[in-house]
């Protein structure tokens, strides 16, 4: 069982639990210390803004009535195991495809721990120029957004050939 770990993309969960913990550990942070959408400017382009997001990204859904908190909680548990079905069939020499996969799984995973704790995913990163604001994402979006980034760039650098990284 051990060699599993050591001979496959399984070895990268560590990437999972350390995007799991710092993006928990800032959520509790932004939650013990502001109030609901209490904004706090940081530099001209950013503030941390604590919101919570019923929806999924760009707030996808958010107000239709509670349903679609089970539909992304039931879709976060899907890509988890296909995720973890992909890092155990990586081979040793890969490693941004298993990386990149790990990214995605530590994020879906910190945002489902919210989504069955409160209902919800809390959001508190804002950028914006002038008075346009993007919407308020965290530290397991911006996982994610990296480990899509990353599948990309390795998709590109393997022209569709099986990642030998």
């Amino acid at each position: 069982m051990l060699n599993l770990f050591k001979s496959t993309g399984l070895r990268f969960l560590w990437l999972s639990a350390v995007v799991i913990l710092i993006d928990q550990l800032t959520k509790l942070l932004v939650v013990d210390a502001m109030q609901l959408y209490q904004s706090i400017p940081l530099v001209p382009f950013f503030n941390f803004t604590y919101v919570h997001n019923y929806g999924a990204a760009f707030s996808f859904l958010s107000n239709a009535g509670g349903w679609q908190r089970w539909f992304f909680t039931g879709i976060a548990v899907t890509v988890s195991v296909l995720i973890l079905y992909w890092l155990r069939q990586s081979k040793r020499e890969q490693v941004l495809l298993p990386c990149a996969f790990a990214l995605i799984l530590g994020g879906a995973l910190g945002n489902l721990i919210d989504r069955m704790a409160y209902g919800y995913v809390v959001d508190f990163l804002d950028f914006y120029v002038g008075n346009w604001h993007w919407p308020a994402f965290n530290i397991a979006d911006s996982a994610i957004c990296v480990g899509a980034a990353l599948l990309i760039i390795d998709a590109f650098r393997n022209n569709g050939v099986k990642s030998d990284d």
